[in-house]
């Protein structure tokens, strides 16, 4: 397979030696999805991240997409939460495969990120009418993770660097940790949330004007939703003038249209932006500026 470099290596990255295994067996995984829903199946889309990403075709002739992952716990609760949301704001799951990583997925057409609506406002508000569509209800018997399971994730950035921050700014980990436990101790009730919706998870399709993909399901607040909205898309966000202004402008957009608390929505931003960081580090090693950046900027709005 003429597979990307990068795509590989940030498997490896992620996944370790099992990562590497995956890899290697991904023609013949690809190969067995073909054969047993009749696909043929094509190049992967650009800028795959951390799954394999392609468009089929039906034996029908009906266009699809095919996703493949390493098997784990993220792609179950992805599952899950596409079989919760049924097609409404969401692509709709046709087939999964939960041991082999696989799920075949409706193809939205045109299929236009929201990322290239150039108005950040009309963007925003799009954005803002998806996510009312995805919150709903959680099954008492549910898989999920919980925004403080997430958060707790967090703790592990002064264990690694034996108390200190390493090189992450002392006063934004401090402030995202007080953040964390003062919002997680005063949530509203919980929902069913995306989990990282942002501008590259909202496409056009045929049959809504804007659908999401790519849910991780998540069990907490509407207001936590917000976050990965509003540090993407990095770091052309960052780049372009006033980013200060355009950012206190979202907040107060999704706090009118969503009809959330604004002190809340930058909260949770923040916090989150300085957990992505760590993330990006634990993961990778690298990678982890510019979401410490727009910590930077949500803490001065």
């Amino acid at each position: 397979m003429d597979l990307p470099e990068d795509f590989a290596r940030r498997m490896v990255e992620v996944h370790g030696a099992a990562g590497g295994a995956w890899v290697a067996q991904l023609p013949a995984l690809l190969a067995a999805c073909a054969a047993r829903w009749e696909l043929a199946v094509g190049p992967p889309f650009p800028g795959l991240s951390y799954n394999y990403v392609a468009p089929a075709t039906r034996a029908d002739g009906t266009p699809v997409v095919l996703k493949v992952g390493v098997p784990g716990r993220e792609l179950l609760t992805e599952i899950a939460a596409l079989q919760l949301y049924e097609g409404q704001g969401m692509v709709q799951l046709l087939a999964a495969d939960r041991a082999q990583g696989a799920l075949l997925l409706e193809r939205l057409q045109p299929g236009t990120p929201l990322v290239q609506l150039a108005d950040d406002e009309a963007a925003t508000i799009i954005a803002a009418g998806v996510m009312r569509q995805l919150w709903r209800p959680v099954p008492p018997d549910h898989i999920f993770p919980t925004v403080a399971a997430w958060a707790a994730g967090l703790d592990k950035l002064r264990a690694h660097f034996g108390g200190t921050t390493g090189p992450f700014p002392a006063p934004l980990v401090a402030a995202a940790e007080t953040l964390f436990a003062e919002l997680l101790a005063s949530q509203a009730a919980p929902v069913l949330l995306h989990g990282d919706l942002h501008h590259y998870n909202i496409l056009t399709a045929a049959r809504a004007p804007w659908l999401a993909i790519d849910p991780k399901g998540l069990v907490g607040e509407p207001a936590y939703e917000v976050g990965a909205l509003l540090r993407n898309p990095l770091p052309q966000f960052l780049a372009a003038p006033a980013p200060a202004r355009r950012m206190a402008r979202r907040i107060d957009l999704l706090a009118e249209a969503l009809g959330l608390d604004r002190a809340r929505i930058r909260g949770w931003a923040f916090a989150q932006a300085v957990l992505s960081a760590w993330w990006s580090y634990e993961d990778h090693g690298h990678g982890w500026e510019p979401a410490i950046a727009c910590a930077t900027l949500l803490a001065d709005v």
